[in-house]
């Protein structure tokens, strides 16, 4: 069982999203990849220039934004990643305007892997952390 290529490939996929590299998205994402993201982002992504656009607005409402892997669970064919995401609220999100504010909440994902690329992923985040972070009174 070799998990080590899978391993490579989702942290190659973490650090596009930290470094807003786009043109890699080729060599992690699968040219058919689907991506489900939690309810209230929005709907499922599929395909290169979907997932290219969502990491592209996510890099500019939070120009920081930057993933920590906190957990990595590998076997051959699947992937889990649970990892501290972070951001300076730059754009409205979620229907919240720019507030200057950093947030921090925790996130999992589960990558399905096939021929070695991310064909399909599935996202949960604390949103409810995210947006108390972005609504309260204390800064």
């Amino acid at each position: 069982m070799n998990i080590e290529r899978p391993k490579a490939l989702i942290i190659a996929l973490h650090d596009i999203w930290n470094t807003g590299s786009l043109d890699k998205i080729p060599d992690v994402y699968s040219p058919a990849c689907i991506v489900h993201w939690p309810q209230s982002w929005g709907s499922k992504s599929r395909g290169h220039i979907q997932i290219k656009s969502v990491i592209a607005h996510t890099r500019t409402v939070f120009p920081d934004w930057h993933e920590e892997i906190l957990d990595l669970v590998v076997t051959p064919e699947k992937v889990v990643t649970r990892y501290l995401s972070s951001g300076t609220h730059q754009q409205e999100y979620l229907g919240i305007s720019a507030t200057g504010r950093k947030v921090t909440f925790e996130e999992i994902s589960i990558y399905r892997i096939e021929e070695n690329r991310v064909a399909e992923q599935w996202c949960l985040g604390d949103d409810m952390h995210c947006i108390a972070q972005l609504t309260s009174e204390a800064s």
